[in-house]
């Protein structure tokens, strides 16, 4: 019988200790830590994160040197902000090439544009609008869309239907006339593009969000929130919505590379940032009648959107797996 016993008890430990032990790997494999140490291991989210730090590192640069220095560093080594027609070298090539208008200099690394503006210089100054613009119009529509769906998952019934029927009536509405029609309608500066492109993607926001909640807002701390006297605010913004936040918050990483897409397809139609504020759209619709005799011009501005969009790409993939426990067991 003493024997029994002590088995018994031997196995009762036993199971405690596995309990325990699933406990903590549960528990290590949520939180900020645990996903920062993921992307940390993931090659392709590190060099997203590369190349986002570098291009808002540049965006930042271009930013402090514009407004607060009044382009005192760049006027000393690149840029004539007068940008003199008599004294401008123009469509000069990229530096080891030659074309009829000359052979390319380290005055001018990457060659000049049909005014003799530096291309380098307004590369540099353009990631200002692109990050800005990314940054800008998905916060936008992050913050509107994710209300919209939290309250409609969270309270069902006619509340969902008219709020989502709202964010379906958004959504068929193709997206560049939606934002052309509200650039026509209130201005056609940078401020309209950047709120115009947001108002599009609430519906992205809002319908992956309300799918969570749908299912979230039937979790026992819910039941216990309603049962304690929570407000039914304070359930969405405490509890409901961080618990459903992972899915958006990738979603919203690679909604910033799609921004900048469409921001730049906005630029090259003439839309968004005017001149002479350089803007990488802006450069790609200048150089289209130099394409075939100097495709240099429109290379650079091509290349600078690729990689930063694929920057927001990887890092989103990256956000992706550490945050879904699924993948990495």
């Amino acid at each position: 019988m003493g024997t029994s016993e002590a088995t018994t008890e031997t196995v009762r430990k036993q199971n405690q200790s596995d309990h325990q032990e699933n406990e903590e790997k549960i528990e290590a494999r949520v939180g900020w830590r645990y996903t920062l140490e993921q992307i940390r291991r993931d090659t392709t989210a590190r060099i997203g994160l590369y190349i986002i730090g570098f291009i808002t590192a540049v965006a930042v640069f271009a930013w402090i040197d514009a407004k607060l220095l009044d382009y005192a560093i760049a006027s000393r080594f690149w840029y004539n902000p007068v940008n003199d027609p008599a004294n401008a070298q123009i469509l000069l090539p990229p530096v080891g090439i030659e074309n009829t208008f000359g052979s390319g200099t380290w005055q001018y690394p990457l060659g000049t544009d049909h005014r003799g503006r530096d291309v380098l210089v307004r590369l540099v100054y353009g990631s200002r609008i692109a990050i800005q613009v990314g940054i800008v119009s998905t916060g936008f529509g992050l913050i509107c869309g994710t209300l919209v769906g939290a309250v409609a998952g969270y309270h069902g019934g006619w509340i969902d239907d008219a709020l989502m029927r709202i964010v379906e009536t958004l959504y068929a509405i193709p997206f560049l006339v939606l934002v052309i029609a509200f650039m026509a309608a209130f201005g056609r500066d940078l401020t309209f593009a950047m709120i115009g492109v947001g108002i599009t993607t609430i519906p992205v926001f809002a319908r992956l969000i309300r799918s969570r909640v749908v299912s979230v807002r039937e979790e026992e701390y819910i039941e216990a929130a309603r049962a304690a006297g929570v407000r039914d605010r304070n359930i969405i913004l405490r509890h409901v919505i961080p618990n459903s936040f992972a899915p958006v918050l990738v979603q919203a990483t690679l909604q910033v590379g799609i921004s900048i897409l469409i921001v730049a397809g906005l630029s090259f139609l003439g839309f968004g940032a005017q001149p002479p504020t350089p803007s990488w759209g802006q450069m790609l619709s200048q150089s289209r009648g130099y394409m075939l005799p100097d495709p240099w011009f429109s290379l650079w501005p091509g290349i600078a959107i690729l990689i930063t969009v694929i920057g927001f790409n990887l890092l989103g993939d990256g956000l992706r797996d550490a945050l879904d426990p699924r993948i990495n067991n």
